[in-house]
């Protein structure tokens, strides 16, 4: 993607977060008092915000494997989940895209990001979509010990805990396709019943370009396709639109996972 497609992807995204900043009433300080009356009164403290949307707890689905690799095959639905990190601005703009076009995906957070970048929970569940764990550090998951492995999970389970009010609907693996019997075990004890696995590798963290992203993710999905995708690349945005048109022209909607296997 030229510099010129960035710079254009991130005016979009500071566009939306202006005016998510103006539709949630964070305006900014007024420095002109002359208009506020004088009652007499102390000045009221402001209203609590409005607390996060819940995510959905890991949900326990009869029938459903252990690890999942794909939704229902005979249904009119995808699953587009994104590896959730990188550049805010554009995971906002994605978002917004995908919101435009009445999509709602499925975010797996790495837990260090959420740490630096909080509101981004509240913005993703917020939006429709469906948070999740994709653990603490983003480290090779499948090769750590059990203590290490479990305590990836956990840390990350804990976190979306504290900024949404429960673990995050689904745990995926972080530099791993699948998971080890081991891992998926760990998961089962920190309180996911099911991995969430893919069955496209969209290949967009190389950053192909657009184009490319697009042309792999339509060529590759299927009905009830999970599909890696990774939010920070400018490529995945600006892919976005065609893709969610291209989809819409098969009869594919994209939802959440949950809403894709339940």
């Amino acid at each position: 993607m030229t510099s010129l497609d960035r710079r254009s992807v991130l005016r979009a995204a500071a566009s939306a977060a202006g005016a998510g900043a103006l539709a949630s009433g964070c305006d900014p300080a007024r420095t002109d008092t002359s208009a506020v009356p004088d009652t007499g009164r102390p000045p009221q403290p402001a209203a609590s915000p409005a607390p996060a949307r819940a995510a959905r707890p890991p949900p326990r689905v009869p029938g459903l494997p252990a690890q999942i690799v794909h939704g229902p095959r005979d249904g009119h639905a995808v699953a587009l989940t994104f590896h959730g990190s990188g550049d805010p601005q554009l995971a906002t703009a994605l978002l917004t895209e995908a919101e435009r076009a009445g999509a709602r995906v499925t975010v797996l957070a790495v837990g260090d990001w959420l740490d630096e970048q909080p509101a981004m929970a509240r913005r993703i569940l917020d939006g429709g979509h469906e948070l999740g764990n994709h653990t603490m550090h983003h480290r090779a998951i499948c090769a750590l010990p059990a203590a290490e492995a479990y305590a990836e999970i956990r840390q990350c389970a804990d976190r979306l805990r504290r900024l949404t009010g429960s673990a995050g609907s689904w745990f995926r693996p972080s530099r791993a396709r699948r998971a080890t019997d081991l891992v998926t075990r760990l998961a089962r004890q920190a309180g996911y019943p099911h991995v969430l696995s893919y069955d496209l590798d969209s290949l967009d963290a190389a950053d192909p370009g657009a184009p490319a992203v697009q042309r792999t993710v339509l060529d590759g999905t299927a009905p009830g396709s999970v599909v890696s995708l990774h939010l920070g690349h400018a490529g995945t945005v600006a892919a976005l639109p065609p893709i969610l048109d291209g989809l819409r022209r098969r009869g594919l909607r994209a939802v959440t996972t949950t809403e894709l296997v339940t």
